[in-house]
């Protein structure tokens, strides 16, 4: 589904944003977008962390019938 994969691509992002916070103390979506606080910068900030929501319920799909495989045990 495209959904998941674009979910999946902004959590990513989000991830690795967050890396980069905390080994070099810089957010680089606040650096793009002039800051944290920018309207623009809270729009990617709350995309992200909806992206990163939908990603958990990836967790939970049974994708078995997506594939066309039957699952062993």
């Amino acid at each position: 589904m495209i959904l998941d994969k674009i979910a999946l691509f902004l959590a990513v992002i989000g991830g690795l944003n967050w890396g980069c916070v905390g080994l070099f103390k810089v957010d680089l979506v606040a650096y793009l977008c002039g800051g944290v606080t920018t309207p623009l910068a809270r729009i990617i900030y709350v995309v992200v962390g909806l992206a990163a929501l939908w990603c958990i319920t990836l967790l939970f799909r049974d994708t078995s019938s997506e594939t066309g495989r039957t699952q062993t045990a």
